[in-house]
């Protein structure tokens, strides 16, 4: 059985918080229930002593994590192809499709990108998430990185937490942006709406930086980096500064249309059936050989399709 093995020294941010909800922040990998369930247990120490999910946590003190990772023996494998960009004994780099959820859930049992990882090398079952570290929206394209065993896990969700990964992303968005620059807006659920996520005082820090590759007469085509990584980030951010993403339909709103548009490319963007999302670079430190790593994929066939159009119009 696996296990997860990790320490860590309580920043001036988390001070005050409940352990699970500090411990939840530093670990994003693992749900709130099991990191509950393994304070409960034992397997986790505040200053080598045995704590409570509700004990709080002041600057300085040391929690250490040493638990057994359940096996994704739950998941059925499937053969479902991927596009594989890179592949060794550690890591694997694939250009997800839009369309393909990442993790089974509710509504999405399987048929997602882990049970393709399960078919295509069977010993993920013995890796949290079956190495998955990361996500990409259902409907959003390109890069991801998957761990091949447990340790390399471990160091890519380090480096995930501590933003040493770069991510960037290609995206189309509605309105014409006068300049690129920096969304630095904390993201939370949707007090009402759960499976959405808004921008909040009281969310965790996100930051977005944008720059503008191209304009049109009522869209711009920018590059996206992601300083953090939380859920719909770019999507939740870009709506929050008027730029919303085209064929967004959680965050977008109604289509906008410059009047020169011809028809042709008025129907393509209102058809546009997800939002103009793809991951187009991912640069990492190999968690053996400590090499970077830089990887970069087109864009698919529908982004690229609403490129041409807008050039074309």
């Amino acid at each position: 059985m696996p296990t997860e093995k990790l320490s860590f020294i309580v920043t001036k941010e988390l001070s005050g918080k409940r352990l699970d909800q500090a411990l939840s922040q530093l670990c994003p990998q693992h749900s709130r229930a099991r990191l509950q369930n393994w304070i409960k247990q034992g397997f986790v120490q505040l200053d080598n002593a045995n704590c409570r999910p509700r004990d709080p946590v002041s600057t300085g003190q040391h929690i250490d994590l040493d638990a057994e990772l359940p096996e994704a023996l739950a998941f059925e494998a499937e053969n479902i192809s991927l596009d594989v960009i890179y592949e060794d004994k550690e890591i694997l780099v694939i250009n997800k499709p839009a369309g393909l959820v990442v993790h089974p859930g509710a509504g999405n049992p399987d048929h997602t990108l882990l049970n393709a990882l399960l078919y295509y090398r069977p010993e993920l079952k013995h890796v949290p998430r079956a190495g998955i570290v990361h996500r990409l929206d259902k409907d959003t394209s390109g890069l991801m990185v998957v761990a091949l065993t447990p340790i390399a896990h471990s160091y890519l969700v380090e480096q995930l937490r501590l933003h040493l990964v770069k991510r960037q992303y290609q995206a189309i968005v509605q309105g014409v942006m006068t300049a690129g620059g920096t969304v630095d807006a904390a993201i939370s659920r949707h007090h009402i709406h759960r499976k959405r996520m808004a921008v909040k005082d009281s969310g965790k820090f996100a930051i977005t930086h944008y720059r503008i590759l191209k304009k049109y007469p009522a869209h711009t085509h920018i590059q996206v980096q992601l300083e953090t990584g939380r859920t719909h980030q770019i999507r939740v951010h870009m709506a929050h500064i008027k730029y919303p993403i085209v064929g967004d339909k959680v965050y977008g709103g109604r289509a906008r249309q410059a009047r020169q548009n011809s028809q042709h490319l008025r129907e393509l963007i209102i058809a546009f059936p997800r939002q103009a999302l793809h991951a187009s670079e991912l640069n990492l430190k190999h968690p053996v050989t400590d090499d970077l790593l830089e990887f970069s994929v087109a864009a698919p066939e529908d982004f690229l399709s609403l490129l041409t159009a807008l050039d074309n119009d």
